[in-house]
């Protein structure tokens, strides 16, 4: 009777998970994970931004930087434009400088924090030129109420009847803010108006002068 050799079949060894290509899987999916980590983290530019940019047209218009008043679209606007130059001309600048203190951070991660910083920048300089711009507009709208009181005792007691009776409907127009204002009065029937210069700065008796009977409204397109 012939013998029978048997032979064991080899099994496939399962990989070993410390093996150098384990550990290579292992270390792509760490570094995509701190990749991921550093985009969250570094993700604060665009909801800034549009925080930012509602902020600044609050701003703007409780505070304005120039002139009288500002809308609160006319402050998103300005702030808009602001905001994208500040993004465009100073977050390569600002990660740059970043990363001289944090060379951990990835590049992109520093530009979208120095893009941030710019942001939060330009919304506090605008704020604080609101605020220095404020003691103006004051100083503005005292002297715009000191012009109408000053308009109003004076057509009341030099005007002719058909404007005295509607003293109490003025109509003001601003030619140089702070010392220079056209007030005018309608006539009781509507047909005509009688106006005056208020020159604010000059002595009470001295400051109203007769301005003819042109309305604001077709003297302000002369002036435009």
């Amino acid at each position: 009777m012939s013998a029978v050799t048997v032979t064991e079949g080899r099994l496939r060894p399962k990989q070993d998970l410390t093996s150098p290509a384990g550990g290579s899987l292992d270390r792509m999916e760490g570094a995509w994970l701190a990749r991921l980590r550093w985009r969250q983290r570094g993700a604060w530019l665009w909801p800034t931004f549009v925080a930012a940019t509602a902020f600044d047209g609050v701003t703007g218009h409780a505070l304005p930087q120039a002139g009288e008043t500002q809308s609160v679209a006319g402050g998103v606007i300005a702030a808009l434009v602001l905001n994208v130059l500040a993004v465009l001309l100073l977050s390569r600048p600002l990660g740059a400088v970043l990363r001289r203190f944090r060379s951990d951070l990835p590049v992109l991660v520093a530009r979208n924090y120095g893009g941030t910083y710019a942001v939060v920048a330009v919304a506090a300089v605008l704020l604080a030129a609101g605020l220095l711009h404020r003691p103006t507009v004051i100083a503005h709208q005292r002297a715009l109420q000191d012009a109408i009181t000053r308009a109003e005792a004076f057509i009341g007691d030099r005007a002719p009847a058909p404007f005295r009776e509607n003293v109490t409907h003025l109509d003001t127009f601003t030619i140089q803010p702070g010392s220079i204002y056209r007030t005018c009065v309608p006539s009781v029937d509507g047909t005509r108006t009688y106006c005056v210069i208020v020159k604010t700065q000059l002595p009470f008796a001295r400051s109203v002068t007769f301005a003819g009977y042109e309305s604001n409204a077709t003297f302000a397109q002369g002036v435009n």
